[in-house]
C-alpha cells in the first residue's frame, strides 16, 4: 500500500499508512496513490452515470465535464431559488433552519451565513481517513445530482466541484459521522467544506494540506455559498452508493475467481465435474447457478487429472458439499449481486436532495434521502461475501487433511513434521472468515434516532458500506489462500497434469510465487497472490484459455 505523506501536522489527523485494520486493501489500493487519468473524460449530465464511469473517476482519475444541457438545467433551477429569496412564505433550506430547527425563519441577510454554518457544523466526522477512491466516488455522485438541475445550486458551485475532482483534490473524510439518513451528511459536509476553502485535503500526490492552499494552487476560487447550496451539497446517499458500486465491481471479479478456485480444488482433490452438467443444473433454473456451473465445466475441460480417476477403480460416490455445491452457492451470490446492481442502477438515476426542485418548478420537501434501499443491498452483499468465503476456506482445509486430500502429503508439506506446509495459511483464512461472519450482521436494522427526534429512523447505510468493504477485502484474501493452496496441491499431483485452464493460472501465479518445496516465509506469497487475484491476474490467465467467463 502506498504511503501517504504528511507534510503538515494537521490537528487530529491520522497518517493513513498507520491506520492498520481500518485501512482496507481492495483492488484499488494496490495502485499508486497518484491518480493518473487513463480513460477519456466522463460527461456528467442530467442522466445517470454508469458503473464504469464511477470506477473510472474513483480509481483511474478520469477527468469529468458537465454537459451543456446540465448547465442549462442548473441555471434554470437556480433562478427558481433566487425567485424565492423575498417570498414571505417559508421555504425549507432557503429561508428556514434545518432538521429540528426547520421552523425558524432566517432573515435574508443571514442566509449565506446559514449555509456556511450548516456545512461547518455538519463536517463533524471522526476516526481514520476514508479511502481516496471512496471520496472521489462520493464527490462524483453528488456532482451528478447537482447536474440534474433539481437542487438549485449555482453554475459556479457545480463547476468548482468538478474542478476539485479534476485537480485530484481529495477532502479528508472520516470513518464515522454518517447515519445514512438525510444522506451521508458528515462525509459530504467535509467535501463541501473544502469547496469553501476550509479544512484539510490531500492533493493529487496524497500530500496533506489546507483546502485553501490546494484550491489556489489549482486555480480554483473558493465558493461562497448562497441560499440552498450548503444543503444541496450534503443531502444525498452518495457515499454509500459509491461504495456499493465499487463493491459490486470487485465482487463480479471475485465470483469468477471463486469459480476458478473451486474448479482447482475439485481437480486437485480428485473430485468429479459430472455434477456440474448443464442438464443437472437446469433442474434448478437459477441464472447465477447456471453461469457458475458453466464456468466450472469450461475451466475443468480436458483435465488429465480428472481423467486419471474416471474409472471403475474410483470408489467415491459423491464429493463433499464444498466441492459439489459450489455453483449453487456462487450462483446464488451472483444473483444477489445482480439484484444489488439493479438497486445501484436505480439510485444512479436518482436526483436526491431535500427540498428538491421538480420538473415543473415546484420546491418540495421529500424523503428520498433515506438510505434504506442502498443499505439493504449493502447488508445483503456482506452475507454473500461471508458465505462464499466460508465455502472457499472449507475447500482449502480439505487439501491439508490426509484423511480427505486423497493421497497428498499432510498440510501439503514437503516433509511433514519437519515442514508445516500451508497449515497456518488455513488459520489465516479461518480467522478472516470468522470476522466476515461478524460483519455479515446487518447494519440496516440498527436505527438510532437523531436531531431531537426529527430524524427518528435512519438507515445506517454508510456503516453497512464500510463493513462491506472489509468483507470484500476478506473474500479477496480467502480466495487467494485457496488459489495458492490448490495450485500447490495440483502441482503435487505430478506427473499428472492439470487442465489447460488451471495450468495457465498456475503458470501465471508462479511468476510471483514459488512452487512446492521446503517451508519458507509464506506471508509475502499470500500477499502476492492477493494482488494477483485483486488485480485481475487470475481471471485474465484463465480466460486466455476458456474465453470470457460468465
Amino acid at each position: 500500500m502506498s504511503q501517504i505523506r504528511d507534510t503538515n501536522n494537521w490537528p487530529g489527523m491520522v497518517d493513513r499508512s498507520q491506520v492498520g485494520s481500518n485501512e482496507l486493501m481492495t483492488s484499488a489500493h494496490l495502485c499508486p496513490n497518484q491518480l493518473v487519468s487513463e480513460v477519456a473524460s466522463i460527461a456528467v449530465g442530467v442522466g445517470p452515470l454508469s458503473f464504469e464511469d464511477v470506477v473510472a473517476v474513483a480509481r483511474s482519475g478520469a477527468l469529468i465535464e458537465i454537459s451543456p444541457e446540465s448547465l442549462d438545467e442548473i441555471r434554470a433551477s437556480r433562478a427558481i431559488i433566487e425567485g424565492l429569496a423575498d417570498d414571505v412564505e417559508p421555504h425549507y433550506g432557503v429561508s428556514t433552519g434545518f432538521g429540528a430547527l426547520a421552523t425558524k425563519h432566517i432573515a435574508p441577510d443571514m442566509r449565506a451565513q446559514l449555509q456556511r454554518s450548516l456545512v461547518r457544523s455538519h463536517a463533524a466526522g471522526s476516526g481514520p481517513e476514508v479511502e481516496r477512491e471512496v471520496i472521489r466516488a462520493l464527490m462524483l455522485l453528488r456532482l451528478s445530482t447537482l447536474a440534474t438541475g433539481r437542487t438549485g445550486v449555482r453554475e459556479e458551485t457545480a463547476t468548482a466541484y468538478a474542478a476539485m475532482l479534476n485537480a485530484g483534490i481529495t477532502p479528508v473524510v472520516h470513518e464515522y459521522g454518517s447515519l445514512g439518513c438525510s444522506g451521508d451528511l458528515a462525509p459530504l459536509a467535509h467535501c463541501a467544506l473544502a469547496l469553501m476553502g476550509e479544512g484539510p485535503v490531500r492533493d493529487a500526490s496524497g500530500v496533506l494540506g489546507s483546502a485553501e492552499a490546494a484550491l489556489i494552487a489549482a486555480g480554483i476560487a473558493p465558493i461562497k455559498l448562497r441560499e440552498k447550496e450548503g444543503l444541496a451539497l450534503i443531502n444525498g446517499t452518495d457515499g454509500m452508493l459509491g461504495m456499493l458500486v465499487l463493491a459490486i465491481t470487485d465482487l463480479r471479479n471475485l465470483l469468477k475467481v471463486a469459480d476458478l478456485t473451486a474448479a482447482m480444488s475439485v481437480e486437485g482433490l480428485l473430485g468429479t465435474d459430472s455434477v456440474f452438467a448443464a442438464d443437472l443444473q437446469a433442474l434448478r433454473p437459477h441464472p447465477g447457478q447456471a453461469a457458475s456451473a458453466a464456468n466450472l465445466r469450461r475451466i475443468l475441460a480436458g483435465s488429465p487429472i480428472r481423467a486419471s480417476h474416471d474409472n471403475e477403480g474410483c470408489t467415491r460416490v459423491q464429493d463433499a458439499y464444498s466441492l459439489r455445491c459450489a455453483p449453487q452457492v456462487a450462483g446464488a451470490a451472483r444473483d444477489t449481486v445482480d439484484h444489488a446492481a439493479s438497486v445501484a442502477a436505480w439510485e444512479l438515476a436518482a436526483a436526491i436532495d431535500n427540498p428538491v426542485i421538480t420538473l415543473d418548478g415546484r420546491v418540495e420537501s421529500n424523503g428520498n434521502f433515506h438510505g434504506a434501499p442502498v443499505a439493504y443491498a449493502l447488508d445483503f452483499l456482506a452475507i454473500v461475501a461471508a458465505d462464499v468465503a466460508s465455502m472457499s476456506e472449507r475447500r482449502t482445509d480439505r487439501f491439508l487433511d490426509v484423511a480427505r486430500s486423497n493421497g497428498l502429503n499432510a498440510f501439503l508439506a514437503d516433509d511433514p513434521g519437519v515442514d508445516s506446509g500451508h497449515m497456518i495459511a488455513q488459520y489465516t483464512a479461518a480467522g478472516i472468515v470468522s470476522e466476515m461472519k461478524r460483519l455479515a450482521a446487518p447494519a440496516s436494522v440498527d436505527s438510532i434516532p437523531s436531531s431531537a427526534m426529527q430524524e427518528d429512523h435512519v438507515s445506517m447505510g454508510w456503516s453497512g458500506a464500510r463493513k462491506l468493504r472489509r468483507s470484500v477485502d476478506g473474500l479477496t484474501r480467502v480466495l487467494a489462500v485457496e488459489l495458492l493452496t490448490a495450485a500447490r496441491g495440483l502441482q503435487l499431483r505430478a506427473p499428472l497434469q492439470p487442465a489447460a485452464a488451471t495450468g495457465a493460472v498456475i503458470s501465471a501465479l508462479r511468476q510471483v510465487t514459488e512452487g512446492p518445496g521446503i517451508d519458507r516465509f509464506l506471508a509475502p506469497e499470500i500477499e502476492a497472490t492477493v494482488q494477483f487475484v485483486a488485480g485481475g491476474g487470475a481471471v485474465r490467465a484463465v480466460e486466455a484459455v476458456t474465453g470470457p467467463l460468465d
